[in-house]
Formats: C-alpha cells, structure tokens, sequence
C-alpha cells in the first residue's frame, strides 16, 4: 500500500511538473470582440493539449499597462501578449505599416498588406525573441461629421479631431484645422464646436455615443490597425512539439476566425449607427480621389523611414 502511494505521489508531481503555465495581458476590455477571440484561443490551446499548456488572459491592462506589454514579452516578464502594432512604430516602421492612411481601405485590401507584410514581421519579432501567433485587425477608420462632405472644399478649415501625428498631417493635407483631442474628450469637444469632424471606427462611434453629435457617417475605411498576439520565442521553444503544434493550429484559427468576427462587428455598428439617426452614405468620387491621393503622399512619407522592407512590402501589395 504504502509503495502504490508512493508511486502515485510521484505520477501526480509528474503531471504537475509537465502543466506548462502561460500568462497572456492585453490593453482591452473583457467586452471587446479582440479579448473575446484571444480568450478562445486560449480555452482551444487548453482542450487540445488536454491542460498540458494553461494560458491566462489578463484583460484590461491588469497585469501590464497597454503600451507595457510588447516589451513585457520581449524581455520574458510574462510568456505571451497581445498589443497594437502601430504602437510600436516609432521603434520600427514596420510596425506601422497597417496603419498607413488610405493604402489599404477595406478588409480584402488589409488582408493583402498583411500577406506581404507578415515574412518581414516576423522576422523583425524573431530579432526581438518573440513568435507571431496571429493578428487581427479593427474595424476601419470612417469620417463622422456634424455637416455634409460632398467635396474636399467641404473639409476646408473645418475643425478636424487629431490623436497622433498622423491624424494631424491628415488634417493639414485636407487644408482643415488640426485639433488634438482624446477619445474620451470628443463627446464634450464636439457639443462645445471645438471639433467639427473626425476618423475613428465604427466601435468607437458606438461605444462613445458619437452618434449624439454627429449626424454624418462615411465609411472611408482609412485603414484598419491591427493587434498582435505573440509569444517569447523561449516560452515557445520549451514546449514538445505536439504542444506547439496545438498552439500553432489554435492561433491559425484565432486569426480566421478574428477577420470574420471584425468584418462582422463593423457591419453590425454601422447598422447601429444608422439606426441611431446618423445618415450613412458612401463618400463622393471627389473625396475618394482625395484621400487616394493623401493616401500616396503619406505612403511615400513612411518609405522614407521604412527602408528596403517597407519597400518590398509595399511592391509585394501592389502587385495584384
């Protein structure tokens, strides 16, 4: 009896010993469809490795703030994490590459940018001990107004919301006023005349209640920023490689599965917000043409600080 206990503490230290146990922050609410697609990810990894691997979501910047994470995984602080690519832009261009105003505008279009831009991601994480798992872009910044955009004159000294530098030189290159405003602060700014219109998504015009001061929504899509989750390539390579492989598989199907549901959700916000009383229209051929051309502009502005890769990158997504 007593060599039976013996052997089963030992089977139980065995077991205990082979559980791998992952924590994974983000920046992101509970509620956000983001978290909800990294939190099934990790109950998919669970399933399929029947617990050898536990991955912990740490939503809401509970365990590291939002701007914290990338660097958190990179030096092995936690195991893995999500975050914003273009955050880490000023670091590397390449970060920013989905966020280049007017180059891609639509999902079949981000969907493209990121195919030539991923081998080059990928490497530039490699160089930082760290393994893309998936990415999953947002819905696509639109242009809310309190007036009518029939023309670019229409934009022309208008009071137009900027959150970084881009956003400004958007502004400037429209010949409207740049006002720097945060999210949280746009409501007020807008009721007050200080801001008279924007780019933010479909989410963002739902989750604020934008709708309350805007009446004008176009569906420009000025590009759709993606968030990353990724892996310390350290943490990954202990795992055996069945493990690795259920990870490989549940991140391939985050990602799908993560496209899907961003598409979806725009759908369904801008359907709210039509039916909140803003008028939806598709914008003019004029202002196309417009915002194709700052589109350019802005797309050779990043090449300067991009390099041979942002080149290739960019070459590789024109290519149809």
């Amino acid at each position: 009896m007593k060599k039976f206990l013996i052997t089963l503490a030992a089977l139980a230290a065995s077991l205990a010993q082979a559980q791998v146990k992952w924590d994974l922050p983000t920046g992101y609410g509970v509620n956000s469809f983001q978290t909800e697609n990294v939190q099934q990810f990790a109950n998919e990894v669970d399933k399929a490795t029947a617990g050898k691997l536990k991955i912990t979501l740490h939503p809401n910047g509970s365990l590291y703030k939002a701007n914290e994470i990338k660097r958190a995984v990179q030096t092995g602080q936690t195991q893995a994490g999500e975050f914003i690519l273009s955050g880490a832009a000023n670091e590397n261009a390449l970060f920013g590459v989905d966020s280049i105003p007017f180059l891609a505008t639509g999902y079949e279009d981000a969907r493209r940018l990121y195919q030539a831009a991923r081998p080059s991601l990928e490497k530039l994480l490699a160089a930082q001990g760290m393994k893309l798992l998936f990415s999953v872009p947002w819905p696509g910044q639109s242009l809310y107004s309190i007036k009518a955009i029939n023309s670019p004159d229409d934009l022309k000294g208008t009071k137009m919301r900027a959150y970084n530098p881009a956003t400004a030189r958007i502004a400037q290159l429209l010949k409207a006023q740049p006002t720097t405003i945060q999210l949280a602060e746009l409501g007020q700014a807008l009721a007050t005349g200080t801001v008279e219109n924007f780019l933010t998504s479909s989410a963002s015009g739902i989750e604020n209640k934008l709708y309350e001061q805007t009446k004008f929504f176009y569906p420009v899509n000025g590009w759709l920023p993606r968030n990353a989750t990724v892996v310390n390539q350290k943490a990954f390579e202990a795992l055996d490689k069945p493990v690795q492989d259920a990870v490989l598989k549940a991140a391939a199907a985050a990602e799908q599965r993560g496209w899907q549901l961003s598409e979806q959700k725009d759908n369904e916000y801008i359907k709210e917000l039509g039916a909140k009383g803003m008028k939806i229209s598709q914008p003019s051929e004029s202002v196309r043409k417009e915002l194709r051309a700052i589109g350019e502009t802005m797309t050779a502005d990043w090449l300067k600080t991009a390099g041979a890769d942002g080149q290739a990158i960019i070459d590789a997504y024109r290519k149809r």
